[in-house]
């Protein structure tokens, strides 16, 4: 019983080291790998994939059916309905999507966005391209 104890008080510990270290002065210029806040708008960087064609008609999470024509994605934490913009770090060119979905499941991408999303921004028949993503923090 004390190893258990023990065990859980030190997993706390560093729970609460890690939650100190995450923390970041608003005034402060540093930025995290992940998100980085550019004129009011969170902005993440990482892979995108597009939805494969088996999935058109298919309903979504959102109970949407995917339509590949339209500009819809796939995040696994943003809210239904966000808008995000998307732009190609190859070519620069950018298309707004709405996120109906969650997804991908494979951790080397944060996003999948529809066919007509792919084809937009110049990476449909590649299968993947370096994005990044920005979006309007919730309220």
């Amino acid at each position: 019983m004390k190893y258990i104890f023990a065990v859980l008080l030190s997993f706390a510990f560093q729970c609460l080291i890690a939650q100190e270290n995450l923390k970041v002065d608003s005034t402060s210029t540093q930025k995290t790998n992940l998100d980085s806040l550019v004129n009011g708008k969170i902005t993440q960087i990482g892979y995108a994939t597009y939805y494969a064609n088996k999935f058109s008609g298919r309903k979504t999470t959102s109970g949407e059916r995917y339509r590949s024509y339209k500009f819809t994605a796939a995040h696994r934490t943003l809210p239904f309905g966000t808008i995000v913009t998307v732009t190609n770090l190859a070519n620069n060119k950018s298309v707004d999507v709405r996120v109906n979905d969650r997804g991908p499941f494979i951790r080397k991408f944060f996003i999948d966005v529809s066919k007509a999303a792919a084809k937009e921004i110049g990476f449909f028949g590649k299968g993947v391209a370096q994005v990044s993503i920005s979006f309007s923090p919730a309220p």
